[in-house]
């Protein structure tokens, strides 16, 4: 049995507050992950159930939405509503003799035609050909250990030329060289629980987050992977998702299954641990700041904010890529919550 899906488009007037929608209609199945591609506002892969002989895989597939359905073309709710284009089907990532596919990853910066996916406990790179119409596996490798060993998540680093990419599976986290698709480095129980996303500092190389199912939140530098380099524990149930902000990356998003998104200010470990860097033209100015002015103490780590819009699990968490200071977060009663950075801490990192 095939379970006809929709994809909502979502577009923010942050001027008006008002939020734009369209629906786009996925046949093929149930959708349990969307990633966007970095090069092409109108591409995206999907993973999703499809039944085969009985058994339930879950398979991937690139897309490409209509014209009239990209962000920034708007349609009324009655319309969306009574006339959901359909995605036009680029080509599949015919992972299935690998397993089920858990997640989908792009790289981060280039011309959007190699992705990664995840397939039970298979690595596997992909060149998308002929305009993304084709998906040609480029390179591929495997968890090997006792038990069912299997991926949960990946992340691919916007460091190092885009070659690494880092892995969830269990309590562990691994990185691997897409060059050789051979294992750089390895966090051997980096939770006490099964770990549930990760996230590389944008502006760190060496630097990145994990959430898992000990509610617990890690800040790890891969080069020294015996311990993390910060711990947060603000959650009370599984963190399922964390993300740096992409221009500021002191700030940090966790969704939970406690319904809570918190926002946390990790300024020690940032790319900027004391404030922006002040030119020698300024230098003057602050020789002439009051005693009192330049004793201050610069911002310690912690939580700034904890939203609790809302009322289920809360399974993912996103920064814009238009505006550093919006992100949205998504729950399991399907609730979408848009928030801004608080206006004090905002000025605050900007002055």
């Amino acid at each position: 049995m095939c379970v006809t899906c929709w994809i909502h488009i979502i577009d923010f007037d942050d001027e008006n507050n008002i939020i734009n929608k369209n629906v786009l209609l996925h046949q093929v199945g149930e959708i349990w992950h969307i990633s966007a591609s970095p090069a092409d506002r109108a591409v995206l892969a999907t993973c999703y159930n499809h039944t085969l002989d009985g058994k339930v895989l879950t398979c991937a597939a690139v897309w490409k939405m209509p014209q009239e359905s990209e962000p920034g073309s708007h349609e009324s709710p009655d319309d969306a509503a009574s006339a959901a284009h359909s995605l036009e089907l680029l080509c599949h990532l015919d992972g299935a003799a690998h397993g089920s596919t858990a997640c989908v990853a792009w790289e981060p910066t280039g011309d959007g035609k190699r992705v990664i996916s995840l397939a039970d406990n298979h690595l596997l790179l992909w060149d998308l050909q002929e305009s993304s119409s084709q998906a040609v596996l480029a390179g591929s490798a495997s968890l090997e250990g006792r038990g069912q060993l299997k991926f949960t998540s990946g992340r691919w680093s916007p460091h190092h030329s885009c070659t690494q990419v880092a892995t969830a599976s269990d309590t562990a986290i691994r990185g691997w060289d897409t060059r050789t698709m051979s294992q750089v480095y390895c966090i051997e129980n980096a939770h006490g629980q099964l770990v549930r996303d990760v996230d590389f500092n944008p502006n760190k190389q060496y630097y990145l987050a994990s959430c898992g199912d000990d509610c617990k939140v890690k800040f790890w530098d891969t080069r020294s992977p015996a311990a993390p380099v910060r711990t947060l524990e603000e959650h009370s149930h599984w963190v399922w998702s964390v993300r740096y902000n992409h221009s500021h990356d002191q700030l940090v998003l966790t969704g939970s299954s406690d319904s809570r998104v918190t926002l946390s200010n990790m300024v020690s470990i940032s790319s900027e641990p004391f404030g922006h860097l002040v030119d020698d033209d300024d230098l003057s100015d602050q020789e002439e700041r009051r005693p009192e002015e330049k004793s201050q103490e610069p911002p310690q780590d912690g939580v700034i904010a904890t939203y609790e819009e809302h009322e289920d699990s809360v399974y993912a968490v996103e920064w814009s890529s238009a505006d550093p200071w919006l992100f949205a977060s998504l729950s399991y009663d399907g609730r979408l919550v848009i928030n801004r950075v608080p206006r004090a801490l905002k000025y605050h990192i900007l002055l």
